[in-house]
């Protein structure tokens, strides 16, 4: 029930907050990661219930991404904030974090690394070339 990710004194860089962020995201990942498979799994289940609540599946990896890249609010406007927001927790959840060790063979630490290093290059290309596309 985490509101923040960053470290108490947070850094001013956006990649560095970024960085911070998803280093912090992925270790929750990886901790609870079973539980995390099983809302997963839940959530997609064809005849689950709509109003069924899913815990673990609450969208929190997007408000605190948001808050990594603040120092953005200005550069990039609101939607274009939120469409890097959305193209770095794509990259970054327990969604990656399955296809990378099941599909894609890697080791829990090497999705890890992966993850990271997708992070920081989408920040990286949404500020040379601007946002992902709508």
């Amino acid at each position: 029930m985490r509101r923040s990710l960053l470290p108490e004194n947070p850094p001013e860089d956006a990649a560095q907050r970024l960085d911070a962020v998803v280093a912090e995201f992925t270790r929750l990942i990886l901790e609870t990661e079973m539980q995390q498979r099983t809302m997963l799994r839940l959530s997609l289940e064809p005849n689950a219930p709509e109003d069924a609540p899913l815990p673990l599946r609450q969208g929190r990896g997007v408000p605190w991404i948001t808050e990594a890249l603040a120092p953005l609010r200005g550069r990039l406007t609101d939607v274009e904030l939120r469409r890097l927001v959305l193209a770095i927790r794509s990259a970054t959840g327990i969604e990656a974090l399955v296809w990378l060790t099941d599909i894609g063979g890697l080791s829990s630490e090497e999705a890890v690394t992966s993850m990271r290093w997708s992070a920081r290059a989408l920040l990286r290309q949404a500020l040379e070339s601007g946002p992902p596309p709508s």
